[in-house]
């Protein structure tokens, strides 16, 4: 039970790699702060997941608890900041932030709408920010050390035609958490990037139904399978303990070797 006594947020974890996240971090001796922006029925099923690990679920939905929802779009920064401030005030701190919501946009570079660059890049890395922020100023208020670990993606380092925005949002990730590592280590504040290859989520459905394009992934990948949101929990759950407390200004790669192995077909 490394995480005896922590809290933690997860934010997008009403599904898929953020709620894998919850259930871990809980199995580990975590509270979980569920954040969910308009799944309450995913979210409800985190709930009764983390609860079956043994772990305490603070939020609304939890059945006979004192309960608090954590609900908001992370891509608006009133709402990303209060998903922060709510959980302090409910349980009197956070320890752990998972930035884990996001959100991806297919169009050709010449397609892309404004509307749909503004999408992504809020919810995957403004929201990202100033939900740090917001968690930075209450550890530094109130002198504690804390850990933030963000989900990136093997795409801030490997090009993905047609998804030029979720790209360069997660190549700002990788700088954003580079550069804050250096600024917060004096205050005993570790960050580093969680980046996913090609994991068995709701938002691959069409490729795990296309025999052909899985064919041609798994190729790519030298281990020979797609990850499990699993997977990623597990290198999040290592990276929020103390064993991490040394670790910072990195990007740790979960992605069966695709990463250095791609070649776009």
């Amino acid at each position: 039970m490394k995480l005896e006594g922590k809290i933690a947020l997860v934010t997008g974890s009403s599904q898929g790699i953020g709620q894998a996240i919850a259930i871990r971090l809980a199995s580990e001796g975590a509270n979980v702060a569920i954040n969910y922006r308009s799944n309450p029925e995913g979210a409800q099923e985190t709930v009764a997941k983390v609860e079956a690990s043994g772990g305490k679920c603070y939020t609304a939905l939890c059945p006979n608890s004192q309960g608090y929802a954590v609900q908001g779009d992370i891509g608006m920064v009133d709402e990303a900041r209060d998903a922060i401030t709510e959980t302090i005030e409910h349980f009197g701190k956070l320890d752990i932030l998972v930035n884990n919501a996001g959100i991806e946009k297919h169009a050709p570079f010449w397609e892309v709408t404004e509307a749909d660059y503004d999408a992504v890049m809020n919810v995957n890395l403004k929201g990202a920010f100033f939900a740090t922020q917001e968690m930075v100023k209450h550890l530094m208020d109130t002198k504690r050390p804390g850990k933030i670990i963000n989900i990136s993606s093997v795409h801030e380092e490997l090009p993905f035609p047609n998804f030029t925005a979720y790209c360069a949002s997660k190549g700002g990730m990788k700088m954003f958490a580079r550069n804050l590592a250096v600024e917060l280590a004096p205050f005993g504040i570790t960050i580093n990037n969680v980046a996913p290859g090609a994991i068995e989520t709701p938002i691959n459905t069409k490729l795990l139904n296309d025999p052909q394009k899985l064919g041609v992934l798994l190729k790519n990948i030298p281990l020979g399978r797609l990850g499990q949101p699993s997977d990623v929990a597990a290198m999040v759950a290592f990276l929020a303990s103390s064993d991490a407390d040394y670790i910072t200004e990195s990007t740790f790669f979960v992605d069966g070797g695709l990463t250095w192995n791609y070649q776009e077909q």
